[in-house]
């Protein structure tokens, strides 16, 4: 089926795409339209039945590494530097009367 785009809608796209378009480009925008739209067209008179649906194109299933701690607890190491401590916490200043 071929896909006529008319001028209010290549108006309205340029609106939404807050985009000035010339007169030429408004032209060239609806061919592309007009070409994106007979080939999705095309597309859907595939025969997809018995196609399962990819999540991706390389066959990865899970990529994430174990969630294993592997520092510990270091308080004692990180409060070492620490200009005031107090019950093994750090010690601020007062920022609110």
């Amino acid at each position: 089926m071929a896909h006529i785009i008319d001028d209010e809608t290549i108006e309205y796209v340029g609106i939404l795409a807050k985009l000035e378009l010339s007169g030429e480009e408004k032209e060239q925008a609806k061919k592309d339209m007009e070409n994106m739209l007979n080939y999705i067209d095309m597309l859907n008179e595939l025969d997809t039945d018995g196609v399962e649906p990819m999540i991706n194109i390389f066959p990865v299933n899970n990529v994430f590494r174990e969630d294993v701690v592997t520092n510990g607890d270091d308080r004692d190491d990180m409060l070492a530097n620490a200009p005031a401590k107090k019950d093994g916490q750090y010690m601020v200043p007062k920022t609110v009367e």
